[in-house]
């Protein structure tokens, strides 16, 4: 009886929060409140069990991945597609699927989670599949050093059931996935690159090391080892792909940007086929890559809008590795840049991560907007690295309005933080088709 009574106020708090003017975290706040054994419940009763996805980088876009995959595959999935990735936003997400009685019709979660987030999960929900992207300097405010970072994906890994997907090429994923090898705990799947990707896609070490003159670390895998990985990405050319799958060595073209989303794939391939394995399931690739090559963006990470019948993108920005990647994935001189940078708790209020990022690529054209709460911290910034902002308007609405008169008949793209790209998206919905993902 209580399940249901706290699923009706929470249902009723979300349809309050909507008459407000969209999605909020709200109700899964006040149900967390009211019944700390909630998502529990909720997630218990699922047959295939709980997915969780964690790492400092391409959570949303890699869940949206897996999620695709899986339903292709025939499972009903709930997830949080908000990207909303604390256990109140999981919460508010489940309260807009489950009925009055709080029940999901879903056999599987695949659930995004914040890597500290994830600590408060894990303590009431035991996840079978765990994929563990990356370890990259983020939110030092609220993380601190790599090696924090790094301890609670270890302790996400060690509460999995069944199988732990790594990512090979990050040194510091690498060891978890060796320990975990070592306790038998979970079965431990890696997917990775071939040699030569390796500089494309680099870690932690790799990027500081770069900075600093010294040699690239490498991690200890052997190019034998590598090899060894379930998915390995071979080749990459804008938005094709050649995996390394059983043996045989697989092309796709993606509709999704960015190199970094090629190796999002990968990881995203690796763990839908530990899943299905261990479902007892056939994992057929050619199908799998089929369905793969028709995910679009999540929204806010490489998100293709149309404004006044000219592309619009917004690229989520939230550290200095998914800036340099957001900017290596273009040609400035063909697009028409505004940069939105807010610091609120979602976005992390400690913005020194902004001078760790070479702005340098945009110097040539310039950037013509910056805006948000930090927009005169992030003009300074572009300074220091030669790059002329025509206007800084810290106002977003107005900031989007002039970026869109002064841009008019241009390709557009808007780097922004979080609650900056909501924000933005909010008055694009009133300019164009932009979707509802509340």
């Amino acid at each position: 009886m209580r399940h249901f009574i706290v699923t009706v106020i929470g249902r009723l708090v979300r349809f309050g929060a909507r008459l407000r003017g969209g999605g909020s975290a709200l109700p899964g706040l006040v149900v967390e409140r009211l019944d700390a054994g909630y998502l529990a419940r909720v997630l218990a009763d699922l047959p295939a069990g709980v997915v969780a996805i964690s790492g400092t980088n391409g959570k949303t876009t890699t869940t949206k991945m897996v999620v695709e995959l899986l339903q292709s595959q025939g499972f009903k999935v709930f997830t949080n597609k908000t990207g909303s990735n604390f256990s109140r936003g999981i919460i508010a997400a489940a309260l807009g699927e489950c009925d009055w009685r709080g029940k999901l019709d879903a056999d599987i979660a695949v659930l995004e989670l914040d890597e500290a987030h994830a600590m408060h999960v894990i303590d009431k929900v035991q996840p079978r599949y765990t994929l563990l992207l990356n370890v990259l300097r983020d939110q030092l405010d609220r993380f601190g050093e790599l090696d924090t970072t790094a301890q609670l994906l270890r302790r996400l890994g060690a509460a999995t059931t069944q199988a732990v997907v790594v990512n090979q090429q990050d040194p510091l994923l690498a060891k978890i996935g060796a320990e975990l090898v070592a306790t038998g705990a979970a079965e431990v799947v890696e997917f990775g690159v071939a040699p030569q990707l390796r500089e494309l896609f680099p870690s932690d070490q790799d990027l500081h090391a770069a900075e600093i003159g010294a040699p690239q670390h490498r991690d200890s895998s052997s190019d034998a080892t590598a090899l060894q990985a379930d998915v390995v990405l071979q080749r990459v050319a804008k938005q094709e792909a050649a995996y390394l799958i059983d043996g045989q060595i697989h092309q796709v073209t993606l509709q999704l940007d960015g190199l970094y989303n090629l190796f999002n794939a990968a990881a995203a391939l690796a763990l839908v086929r530990a899943i299905l394995r261990l479902n007892g399931r056939e994992a057929v690739t050619g199908e799998l890559l089929g369905e793969l090559a028709q995910v679009q963006p999540a929204f806010g990470r490489g998100e293709k809008l149309t404004l006044d019948g000219q592309p619009l993108e917004l690229v989520l920005v939230k550290n200095p590795a998914g800036f340099r990647l957001g900017l290596a994935s273009f040609d400035p001189a063909e697009v028409a840049v505004m940069i939105a940078i807010n610091d609120q708790y979602a976005d992390g209020r400690d913005m020194s991560w902004l001078w760790d990022v070479d702005f340098s690529s945009l110097a040539a054209e310039g950037v013509d907007t910056v805006s948000g709460v930090r927009a005169w911290d992030m003009t300074l910034r572009l300074e220091h690295d030669d790059v002329y902002v025509r206007q800084t308007v810290p106002n977003l609405a107005q900031a989007l309005s002039s970026f869109r008169a002064a841009t008019s008949g241009k390709n557009r793209r808007i780097y922004c933080t979080y609650t900056a790209m909501l924000e933005l998206r909010e008055k694009l919905a009133e300019l164009t088709e932009v979707e509802n993902i509340w």
